[in-house]
């Protein structure tokens, strides 16, 4: 255990998020997506869902202030309108965490595609559909 830092960012995690790269991307994906077919670096956590996962992440880890775009979810059913509930919970995860940041879409392979290309996956337990979200890393500024 260490003092300040989330109990659900164990040492494997904590080690992606540290080798991680400005501009790097980590996605956590839910409990249906072949994260290990994909995952060039692949974290489980089985047992937690995405929202908390990420919401641990973003506890140590700031967004990309440099791109419009940070934090992404795939369209649902292909169509970027539709809305899941799991969206709500990233949103108010981003909100509280990275307030100048909002949940983009992309839709189609171009999320998937973009999985693939992450930095590192966090294979979550999170059953319900689409509970997939990527997010960039931006930089830990000097005091």
């Amino acid at each position: 255990m260490l003092k300040g830092i989330d109990p659900l960012l164990g040492p494997e995690l904590l080690r992606v998020l540290r080798a991680m790269g400005h501009g790097d991307e980590i996605a956590i994906v839910d409990a249906n997506y072949p994260a290990e077919e994909h995952a060039k670096r692949l974290v489980r956590m089985d047992g937690h869902g995405a929202p908390l996962i990420a919401d641990a992440i973003l506890s140590v880890m700031p967004l990309d202030q440099m791109v419009p775009h940070a934090a992404y979810r795939p369209a649902a059913y292909n169509d970027p309108a539709a809305r899941e509930p799991v969206f709500a919970d990233f949103e108010a995860v981003i909100a509280r965490r990275e307030p100048k940041h909002q949940l983009s879409v992309l839709t189609g392979d171009a999320f998937y595609s973009r999985v693939r290309a992450a930095f590192a996956i966090v294979a979550s337990g999170e059953r319900r559909l689409y509970g997939n979200l990527i997010l960039k890393k931006g930089v830990v500024h000097p005091d």
